[in-house]
């Protein structure tokens, strides 16, 4: 659905000046949350409900020991909200050579260590907590994953693990479940906080990793369910302790019913001496949760195809990467995760391999991966695009379409151009979808000028030191319903990208209607962060200026104000990426 331009400069002024939002659905991920969210466990006497700080959202209502009898609410997982009560006491205490420092909190090395400089930290998690996810844009969603993941400084006036809590969340709203389990796990368990314990448990279930769980379940107290019936499982999984009594008490306690305590002893099965069998019952199931999803994933039990209409398409991200569910089902999803970015071209070429390999997939994905091989291995040239061209144009829709791209970008590397190729074009924007931006400029000279090949080719150009004139885009012939829109968006990656005169750019922005030089709240922002050398900051702040529904509803005027701030912090590669596939995928 587009977004007014009225609404994109409310939401960019909320991200940019770092004011309370009204409403807090980014919180969490869309359409996952079962009611109930945040509930206390039942005690043995109502509780006081807590008066909620201001501007707060409202809380739940509590389910207390005088709940009628009757299916309890779906069980919930705590909400990433900061809280400043003091982590457990842990365990046992690491050796001071073996403890990770929360200064700079992170998985891996991909992203300079100062990527916000010196900006307020409660200003970058504002912009990381009302981000709406997925975003249209791959390219821009692989750079953001990059950031979240790396090991970067944490910014002035915010706790490490309550950090690493903001960029978990947010990769899982991405669809990123493995990089945000990676993320949480990066904090030592006696670091980490009730926030940080939050999205923990929110990243176990995404990975449909119960046992992820148990490293915090002794110390999260007795007043949250999931973390109760958390408890149990581990105590299931190690042979702790019988679990039957676990259960009982459970039950007793009205702590949780229903499918969600059947999946909990589902888990508890599989431990140690464990002699439980279960039996999951879905048809009562209106509604899946991250709970449900972790749960059953990990244990083997298939979730109905209905219950995945429920929830939002990070959700296929979580299916595509997890290794409990059948290949033949993590492929149904794959296009979907390819699109977003959540999967490459080698892991979606990878996993038709082992489709290939195991012999048993359904016909549809068989043909798929027989398509596949001849697209990459097939006998002569001919073979190979006509493999190709078969596999794009089954895709059933536009995001299928260029996921389809994604999938063959390695195979269309391994063409030599060639004139007057008829599907140049789509070779082309293939390899561009992996990054192959060298292997694609081979291109340059076979096709002709004006096409659509001709202009991903002059974005992604990785050497390109000279301006062009403004007949370069004049020149430029989209056909279709949105070529006048194509035309506005290459006019904004070249002008982004530096590739134009300061004139002609002026002009073309007049001749084209794209206000490149309107100011707002957003423009403010992406510009003070330049200024301050910040990349972190500007690739959040560029995902702020692009949530919309898909290619066709980003403004050109905000391509162009995103190109040129992630060109100027250094993010030259992401700058050429993201404008070559907005061609891509018009």
């Amino acid at each position: 659905m587009a977004i007014s331009p009225a609404k994109r400069a409310a939401l960019a002024g909320v991200a940019a000046l770092g004011l309370a939002a009204a409403a807090i659905a980014q919180d969490r991920p869309e359409s996952l949350l079962p009611p109930g969210f945040g509930d206390a466990a039942p005690s043995s006497a109502p509780a006081a409900a807590p008066t909620p700080a201001p501007g707060a959202a409202p809380a739940a209502p509590r389910v207390q020991a005088t709940t009628p009898a009757g299916p309890l609410p779906p069980l919930p997982f705590p909400s990433p909200t900061a809280s400043p009560s003091p982590a457990p006491t842990p365990r046992y205490v690491l050796p001071s050579f073996a403890r990770r420092s929360l200064t700079a909190v992170g998985a891996d090395d991909g992203f300079a260590r100062d990527a916000f400089g010196d900006a307020d930290g409660r200003y970058v998690e504002r912009l990381m907590r009302y981000l709406s996810a997925p975003l249209p844009s791959r390219w821009l969603s692989i750079g953001l994953r990059r950031l979240l993941v790396a090991q970067v400084n944490t910014p002035a006036r915010v706790n490490g693990a309550d950090f690493a809590a903001e960029r978990a969340w947010l990769l899982l709203r991405m669809g990123e479940s493995v990089s945000a389990r990676a993320v949480a796990q990066a904090v030592d368990t006696d670091n980490v906080t009730p926030k940080l314990r939050a999205v923990w448990m929110q990243a176990a279930l995404a990975t449909a990793d119960p046992a992820g769980l148990c490293p915090l379940a002794d110390g999260a107290g007795d007043s949250e369910r999931g973390w109760i019936v958390a408890r149990a499982m581990c105590a299931g999984l190690t042979g702790a302790a019988r679990t039957q009594p676990l259960v009982a008490d459970i039950r007793r306690r009205r702590v949780a019913s229903g499918i969600d305590l059947q999946l909990a002893q589902k888990v508890m099965g599989a431990g140690l001496n464990s002699r439980q069998a279960v039996t999951i019952e879905w048809a009562p199931v209106v509604q899946l949760t991250a709970w449900r999803f972790g749960l059953a994933t990990a244990t083997g039990v298939a979730v109905p195809d209905e219950l995945y209409a429920t929830v939002g398409a990070q959700v296929r991200g979580w299916q595509a990467l997890a290794p409990a569910i059948p290949l033949a089902e993590r492929a149904a999803v794959a296009d979907r995760a390819a699109a977003m970015g959540v999967l490459s071209s080698a892991a979606m070429v990878d996993l038709y391999a082992a489709l290939a390999d195991g012999g048993d997939a359904p016909a549809t994905l068989a043909n798929t991966a027989a398509t596949l091989r001849d697209a990459y291995v097939g006998s002569d040239r001919a073979t190979r695009i006509a493999a190709m061209v078969k596999l794009w144009d089954a895709a059933e829709s536009p995001v299928t379409r260029y996921a389809r791209l994604v999938l063959t970008a390695r195979a269309a590397a391994r063409l030599p151009a060639a004139a007057n190729e008829p599907q140049a074009n789509r070779l082309i924007a293939s390899m561009l979808t992996a990054g192959l931006d060298r292997t694609a400029q081979r291109w340059q000279g076979a096709v002709p000028a004006g096409s659509d090949g001709w202009a991903m080719l002059l974005l992604a150009d990785p050497d390109a030191i000279t301006q062009l004139p403004a007949a370069t885009v004049t020149d430029y012939a989209p056909s279709g319903a949105l070529a006048e829109r194509k035309r506005q968006l290459f006019f904004a990656g070249m002008a982004g990208l530096g590739r134009l005169p300061g004139g002609a750019v002026t002009d073309l922005a007049e001749r084209l209607t794209v206000p490149i030089a309107a100011q707002n709240a957003w423009t403010r922002a992406l510009d003070r962060a330049v200024d301050a050398g910040q990349p972190g900051t500007v690739l959040l702040l560029a995902a702020v200026g692009m949530q919309a529904g898909s290619w066709a509803n980003v403004p050109p005027a905000a391509l162009y104000r995103i190109v040129a701030a992630l060109r100027a912090v250094g993010l030259d590669g992401e700058a050429r990426m993201i404008a070559a596939e907005a061609i891509a995928r018009l």
